[in-house]
């Protein structure tokens, strides 16, 4: 299963070119991986984004629907699924698609939304909305999210696509109230609700709901079974006891507009530089440029070093 990506929308905004690297040349390294050694199934995690957005009276989207992103993260997911199917038609790459949902439960990093606002929550801090509050999304609880992997992977069939769809349709604005209630704040009224919440400058674009129909997955037997109310609180307890101290000073990702942290920009900056340094020689035994240290070649063979790995693990 390929689950491997940069998923956060906000960041893509900002530091777009991440997201084409790992998402869509990292999934060309895998299906190479996988043509060179082969393996049963390939599943591929994409994202209900890649269809673009859907009007408040459109329909739900079957698996067969337009791919239509809106975002350089849902356009990076979108190329990489183009890449899949390639492989499979080229290759015979036995290929799985499957498009989820907003996935949430306890551990996930607090760039994500519930995470996120739990947080905040628990500092003391307002809540930051993109726009009006009214853009909704659908969320599956993480149990839910891998019971239909495991459906998908003992049942699944190659050169398929799957939606994986939530019947629980959220609104920014209720969750906020939502967790406001999870932390015995008052939410009775949008006035209470609005003490604890402020209003941000919105996204470049931002799809106003997503919606997918997932009867295609549930007729090989799986079905949603954690209501969203059961778990949000399972997932707010989590991050009340555990949520400070997991991951260490996570401030920079609380922000409306999270950024790569300057650290990151500096250890990129290292690897570029290493990478365009002046070719050396072979013959005087010292290294040429497909040799120097963080170079597009010298990443590519640890890449397959590292799948060679996995993919050992995978087939014993």
């Amino acid at each position: 299963m390929h689950f491997a990506a940069q998923t956060h929308v906000d960041l893509s905004f900002g530091n777009s070119n991440d997201f084409p690297s790992t998402n869509v040349v990292g999934t060309h390294a895998l299906l190479e991986c996988v043509k060179s050694h082969g393996v049963n199934k390939f599943i591929h995690v994409s994202t209900d984004e890649v269809y673009g957005e859907v009007k408040d009276d459109g329909k739900d989207l079957l698996e067969d629907a337009l791919l239509l992103p809106t975002n350089p993260y849902a356009a990076s997911k979108a190329a990489a699924e183009m890449y899949v199917e390639a492989y499979r038609k080229s290759f015979q790459v036995p290929a799985i698609v499957v498009r989820s949902n907003n996935v949430y439960g306890p551990h996930q990093f607090p760039e994500k939304v519930i995470p996120k606002f739990s947080m905040l929550l628990q500092r003391g801090q307002q809540l930051s909305l993109h726009g009006d509050g009214t853009h909704t999304r659908r969320y599956l609880y993480a149990g839910d999210a891998a019971d239909a992997f495991d459906t998908i992977l003992h049942k699944g069939q190659v050169g398929q696509v799957y939606n994986v769809g939530s019947s629980d349709e959220i609104s920014n604005f209720t969750l906020c109230s939502m967790l406001l209630g999870q932390f015995g704040l008052s939410n009775e009224t949008k006035e209470e609700v609005y003490k604890h919440v402020v209003h941000c400058e919105d996204r470049p674009f931002n799809d106003h709901r997503y919606a997918v129909d997932g009867s295609k997955l549930k007729q090989l037997g799986w079905q949603q079974n954690t209501t969203f109310a059961d778990g949000l609180s399972t997932t707010v307890d989590w991050y009340r006891k555990y949520g400070g101290k997991w991951w260490g000073d996570i401030s920079d990702r609380l922000t409306p507009f999270p950024t790569v942290p300057p650290e990151e920009h500096i250890e990129r900056a290292k690897d570029t530089e290493l990478a365009i340094s002046p070719a050396r020689s072979k013959k005087n035994g010292k290294r040429g440029f497909d040799e120097v240290e963080g170079s597009p070649e010298i990443k590519r063979r640890r890449e397959n070093d590292h799948m060679d790995s996995v993919l050992g693990a995978i087939k014993a």
